[in-house]
């Protein structure tokens, strides 16, 4: 009977360790300093939230052929001129909201910008393009624009539509934002670069039978 409690209470101690562990890794905060050397070794990427170290999810085919789409139309568009393109592994710190994220692209206005003693994250995008998924849609249109809109350079944001042709756009004006959308065959003006886009080419080779089993599949993944 001892031998039994014995067991018994080295089981409830265990559970309680457990919980205090888990405790512990859902409120640990991390200064920026221990982030960045986290995330020089990690392998995957992660978000830094005011002292908080988020996973980012990996993305879709469709996801990153629309990136690729992107980054050619815009690269081809701006070559010229004085902007340059990057994309998913190029982090960004947003120092008003303590918030280090890996937009899926932005254009940045020459000269670059980075953080104070960085030289592998930038501060001064003017555009800010995220592919939406069902896992951060919403982030993407709330706090994380709310986030963006607090850099004084950013001043033009897509959003895109995986399982459809759709495209929002927001533009900054004065103190105000501006929206349009685009939908079906269509061509889109980015105003701070004046440069046109078309959403057939966006689109380009983008299977949409396809995108929607695997927004499915990552539904059910969150359920």
């Amino acid at each position: 009977m001892q031998l039994l409690d014995l067991q018994s209470n080295v089981k409830l101690f265990e559970i309680a360790l457990d919980r205090e562990n888990i405790m512990t890794t859902l409120t640990t905060k991390y200064t920026l300093p221990e982030y960045f050397e986290r995330e020089v070794r990690s392998e995957t990427k992660n978000e830094y939230i005011d002292g908080e170290i988020v996973p980012m999810t990996g993305g879709t085919p469709n996801h990153n052929t629309l990136v690729v789409n992107l980054l050619s139309l815009l690269y081809a568009a701006l070559q010229e001129y004085p902007y340059r393109v990057f994309v998913t592994d190029q982090r960004l710190w947003i120092p008003n909201k303590r918030v280090a994220t890996y937009p899926d692209l932005m254009v940045v206005a020459e000269p670059i910008a980075y953080q104070e003693g960085r030289k592998d994250t930038l501060i001064n995008p003017i555009l800010i393009v995220e592919v939406l998924s069902p896992s951060t849609a919403g982030y993407d249109r709330g706090d994380k624009f709310a986030a963006y809109r607090t850099i004084c350079t950013f001043s033009e944001y897509l959003l895109v539509a995986q399982d459809r042709m759709y495209v929002e756009y927001f533009q900054r004006q004065g103190d105000r934002w501006i929206s349009s959308t685009y939908e079906n065959e269509t061509t889109l003006s980015l105003m701070e670069m004046k440069a046109k886009i078309s959403t057939t080419a966006i689109y380009n080779k983008i299977n949409f039978d396809l995108e929607t089993e695997e927004l499915e599949e990552e539904i059910n993944k969150n359920l």
